[in-house]
């Protein structure tokens, strides 16, 4: 992985969610579910954790599951967006053991060996994972638990191979293979790190329909080098009729590949050493 692979608009991304924060809640049904679907992992986990970092907590959907789950536990929800973290503070209501925080993944403001546990649902590919996977490390207690969600490269596939029809610039976001991950967590010094992969495929009415629902979730292509120019009309029609040749009985199709991953804090400092 090289730096200029995620050589991502930090400040553009920030904006994107902040525009999408106030329809989030309602449009991010995917992200629950994979939310949810990580949170049910937990079940087999024997960790009683006292603090926990939700990490790109977005309006706190994760969060409030582990509240619920944890009751006796501080759970820390983190974003880049004010707004996102605005919309969390809304739902909490009055009296909460939440504690709502703005901050970037890759520099959290935290001290070392602070959570028990943390876990990230869908933020990972907004960051450079190698500086996200040592913030945690940092962070993260010896034998703390760490787990994650991410996208992987078949994610938006139909999209991307629809914009290849066009032009050769990148429109679509770029995705992290699960393999690379795993390399990373290893050189976070991760203990016990365990990758695997899963596929949900979406179907919608039209492009306008999927492009309006990436939109409303801020899901906007934020690298350095993606194209400044408003497109033309006519691309913008052999893009949407490359699309529509993809559609299946009447629908098209948006593949998500989902990435779930697992590791230990790392082991304290010289352990193992006489």
């Amino acid at each position: 992985m090289t730096e200029k692979s995620f050589a991502l608009d930090k400040n553009q991304m920030r904006r994107a969610f902040e525009r999408a924060a106030p329809a989030y809640e309602c449009t991010a049904l995917l992200q629950r579910e994979i939310g949810a679907r990580l949170l049910a992992r937990l079940d087999v986990i024997k960790l009683v954790p006292t603090r926990i970092l939700d990490l790109g907590c977005g309006t706190g959907f994760c969060a409030r599951v582990l509240r619920k789950r944890y009751r006796h536990t501080e759970v820390v929800g983190l974003d880049i967006a004010p707004a996102m973290l605005s919309a969390a503070r809304r739902r909490d209501g009055w009296f909460t053991r939440s504690r709502w925080v703005g901050g970037d993944a890759e520099r959290l403001p935290f001290l070392d060996a602070g959570f028990d546990m943390v876990l990230s649902n869908l933020a990972l590919q907004w960051c450079d994972p190698d500086r996200m996977f040592q913030e945690v490390a940092r962070v993260l207690r010896p034998g703390g638990l760490f787990m994650f969600t991410s996208f992987g490269p078949d994610t938006l596939r139909e999209l991307r191979q629809a914009w290849a029809a066009v032009d050769g610039a990148p429109h679509v976001h770029g995705f992290i293979d699960m393999h690379d991950l795993g390399d990373a967590l290893v050189r976070a010094r991760l203990a016990e790190p365990v990758m695997d992969v899963d596929r949900l495929t979406l179907t919608y009415k039209d492009v306008m329909s999927l492009l309006r629902e990436l939109k409303d979730l801020g899901a906007h292509n934020v690298a350095h080098g993606r194209p400044q120019a408003l497109t033309g009309k006519g691309q913008f029609a052999r893009f949407r009729a490359a699309y529509e040749a993809q559609a299946r009985v009447g629908r098209i199709p948006a593949t998500y590949e989902v990435e779930y991953g697992q590791a230990s804090g790392p082991p304290p400092p010289h352990a193992g050493v006489v």
